[in-house]
């Protein structure tokens, strides 16, 4: 199974107590899922999803007391369809009253039952992005200011003639599974958000150290170079006798870091000490370079 339908497997099981928390969370479900036909009237799904179904059937037994399995009778559909504050002439993709989301609880089980309805939550071993997808821009609007109540950075995208609300960043998407009380899901969620920060960290401090050796052995193979070039042109001899003791004992110590390179002169000096006589000797040796070429 994916991540995806692991979250609305969980969400199954999570239902509100409270009945206009139900009555929120199955109005998101009709929303975005729901058929409504005249002569004879008669409402359902228009999906086969069978994670959706049974969360309906829980929702309209709780609610209703009724058994979707047998076709509900007019008088039940109107009441249904009055309980959810449906217009009898809304167009599809209009907005749900806002009646039913005033309360901090029934906008978290309407984002659930949208979820379940148009929703999908990406694998976060690959990537994170999470999404509601909408008919119309009105129904967009009325997800993202939920979810920005919650202070989620919804952004809505228009693709193939619906409306994306989304979110791309993984500590945002853990905050909406907290809305939508998917709690397993979260910590599984952040459980490879923490694995995944503590790879990248190591691999950054990787990184920098093997660059760091990287530059250490470059600048040892350049002094090596202009102290070979200075021994093959004008020899150590009329060097001065600190930087003809620097030169011999990088060529008898060429992997030797520079701390330890002066602790071996007599007398000892630090790093920036050797770094000097080192500079010394590049200079020399670029200007014996120029020689040469003149």
């Amino acid at each position: 199974m994916s991540f995806s339908s692991d979250v609305k497997e969980e969400l199954i099981r999570q239902t509100s107590k409270s009945r206009h928390c139900q009555i929120a969370e199955l109005a998101a479900i009709l929303e975005f899922d729901g058929v409504v036909q005249e002569h004879p009237m008669r409402i359902h799904l228009n999906s086969d999803n069978p994670v959706l179904i049974q969360k309906y059937a829980l929702l309209m037994k709780l609610i209703f007391g009724v058994d979707i399995s047998k076709p509900l009778e007019e008088a039940d559909v109107i009441r249904l369809l009055e309980t959810v504050k449906w217009e009898r002439d809304r167009q599809a993709g209009s907005r749900t009253n806002g009646l039913l989301v005033q309360r901090t609880c029934c906008q978290r089980a309407f984002l659930r039952g949208a979820f379940l309805a148009v929703g999908s939550v990406s694998d976060p071993q690959k990537s994170y992005h999470f999404e509601l997808v909408a008919r119309s821009v009105e129904q967009a609007s009325q997800l993202q200011e939920l979810m920005q109540n919650f202070e989620l950075d919804a952004k809505i995208v228009e693709r193939k003639g619906h409306y994306v609300v989304y979110l791309k960043e993984g500590s945002q998407i853990v905050d909406m599974l907290n809305v939508m009380e998917a709690y397993v899901a979260l910590m599984n969620l952040e459980n490879v958000r923490i694995l995944k920060e503590m790879r990248n960290s190591v691999n950054r401090k990787v990184n920098c150290e093997t660059a760091n050796i990287s530059k250490t052995v470059n600048a040892a193979v350049k002094q090596i170079q202009d102290i070979m070039l200075i021994r093959d042109t004008i020899g150590f001899d009329g060097l001065p006798e600190h930087l003809r003791e620097m030169a011999q004992l990088r060529l008898d110590y060429p992997d030797t870091p520079l701390k330890d390179l002066g602790a071996l002169l007599d007398p000892p000096v630090g790093k920036s000490g050797v770094n000097h006589r080192l500079r010394k000797l590049a200079e020399i040796a670029s200007t014996c370079e120029t020689n040469m070429g003149g």
